[in-house]
């Protein structure tokens, strides 16, 4: 696209990407494979990695097997485990970073803390807290759904005189050996660090709102021999990755409800639950109310173990309030801690990260998403010109790798780059197709687990569901198959400008 407007004085790039983590690595590693160097990546954070960066909690790891937990264009034979832990991913990051040259991209400890499209230049004005002003073609916003920590309103938090932090934040530094240990949640996060915490606590209670499924990791060493052939065979590499995808894939029926698929993963988790917890009242507890899928399915090899160990209790009272001295719960008993995890996830529905973004007419990103999040594909929101974005609304998953979806959305935004540069213009998708495809999809999504009668994070208060895609990884893989410049209008710039200076890269 032609170089239009800007300050002679103002760094100017292609393309800028906010967020460091699998979704803005990717793509600067797919810009760079096609011989692109013109972008720059800004990163809060003093580290790349997102949420392989923040969740160093004990017992830290994926749900989804590491050879589909990884690139396809940069597989990786030297995994160690059929499921990573958060060391080993970030190290994959890491490494990709220094083969694909990506440090001097990278602008880290830099938060944008506003981009603004400038109607008359027809591009990305950018002001970083470092008090830097940049300006782009194009504008990725990579920051993620699960970025900012969140905590139950529960009232007295401040007044509690032990240590308290949350599963994202996790302090290392303190002494848990032999404390009595409060967790409030049983999340995704909770069923990795809670067998851990058993170990050392004194006392551990997990304060649970309501139970979860929970079907078995299988988790397992590969064994050197195991990773050299896959290193040495590629085609064993590649058929392994293609395996395990389908196997996951094959499970989004029982995602829909009522169907036979549905039932029978169901009786799957509840056998699993009843074969390691042999408690009636402590079944109870674990046992959910409502279809699987509504909230996310966990995948464990020890929760349950740990759970029925003689120093750990479970309990589904609610929390009334938090006092100095630790939980009281609404019958009115005061649970003594010494320690309290908060492990009650992120904050997940207004899917905005830290900056202002701001689009056509002056109207914020935030105020557009008022009422709820929601973009065309998950990628492109009407009257914000150029700006994509990776894992956005409704382009998470329950069945399936994140990292697959990724990559079709970063295969779609750099289709988007070209057809902006042939147009010579910034593109905005057309209202009437962003709304028609959002009546769509909630439409379709009516028939998901996830409009179960549950309340979780893929919902709005309202029970408008912002997170999840509404079917199978091949339906969006074909969804984001070809840009189609029918669905998105020309912005071109109002006044020609001076060329903005390059950023040196």
């Amino acid at each position: 696209m032609p170089t239009l407007a800007a300050e002679p004085q103002s760094p100017h790039v292609k393309v800028a990407i906010l967020g460091a983590g699998f979704g803005g690595l990717g793509l600067a590693i797919q810009l760079t494979r096609r011989g692109e160097r013109d972008f720059m990546i800004f990163e809060k954070a003093g580290r790349i990695g997102g949420t392989w960066r923040d969740n160093t909690y004990p017992g830290s790891g994926c749900d989804v097997p590491s050879h589909l937990y990884s690139y396809s264009f940069e597989p990786n034979p030297g995994w160690t485990r059929k499921f990573s832990l958060q060391a080993e991913i970030l190290a994959y990051l890491e490494t990709l970073v220094g083969k694909y040259r990506l440090a001097p991209h990278l602008h880290l400890n830099e938060a944008v803390e506003q981009a603004r499209f400038d109607e008359v230049a027809g591009l990305w004005r950018i002001r970083t807290a470092k008090g830097r002003e940049i300006t782009a073609d194009a504008l990725v916003g990579a920051w993620g759904q699960l970025n900012r920590p969140a905590y139950a309103a529960i009232p007295g938090r401040e007044s509690f005189r032990g240590v308290q932090f949350h599963s994202a934040e996790w302090d290392h530094g303190a002494d848990l050996a032999g404390k009595r240990i409060a967790v409030i949640g049983n999340g995704a996060s909770a069923v990795q660090f809670v067998p851990q915490l058993q170990k050392v606590a004194g006392r551990l209670t997990v304060f649970q709102r309501s139970a979860n499924y929970i079907v078995p990791r299988q988790d397992g060493p590969y064994s050197e021999r195991a990773r050299a052939m896959l290193k040495t065979l590629p085609i064993l590499l590649g058929m392994n990755r293609a395996l395990i995808y389908w196997t996951l894939e094959m499970r989004w029926s029982a995602f829909k409800q009522g169907t036979k698929a549905a039932q029978k993963f169901t009786r799957q988790a509840l056998d699993y639950m009843e074969s390691q917890v042999a408690d009636p009242e402590l079944r109870r507890k674990l046992t959910p109310d409502y279809p699987i899928g509504c909230k996310r399915v966990l995948v464990s090899d020890d929760y349950y173990q740990a759970l029925v160990q003689p120093n750990v209790s479970v309990e589904d009272t609610p929390i009334a309030a938090i006092e100095p001295e630790g939980l009281r719960t609404a019958d009115g008993r005061l649970h003594p801690a010494d320690v309290i995890v908060w492990g009650t996830g992120f904050e997940t529905t207004s899917m905005l990260g830290s900056a202002e973004i701001v689009g056509q007419g002056g109207l914020s990103l935030r105020q557009a998403w008022a009422e709820a999040p929601q973009a065309y594909l998950g990628i492109t929101v009407a009257g914000f010109p150029n700006l994509f974005l990776l894992y956005g609304p409704n382009t998470n998953l329950g069945h399936n790798s994140i990292i697959y979806m990724l990559e079709r959305q970063i295969d779609y935004v750099l289709q988007g780059l070209d057809a902006s540069r042939r147009a010579g213009a910034a593109l905005s998708v057309r209202q009437e197709v962003m709304d028609a495809f959002n009546r769509r999809l909630q439409e379709e999504i009516k028939s998901t687990a996830w409009a179960g009668s549950c309340s979780s994070w893929y919902k709005t208060a309202d029970g408008r569901i912002t997170n999840n895609w509404s079917s199978s990884t091949r339906a969006y893989r074909r969804a984001t198959a070809r840009f189609r410049m029918e669905d998105y209008a020309p912005v071109p710039a109002r006044a020609e400008a001076q060329v903005p200076q390059r950023e040196a890269a």
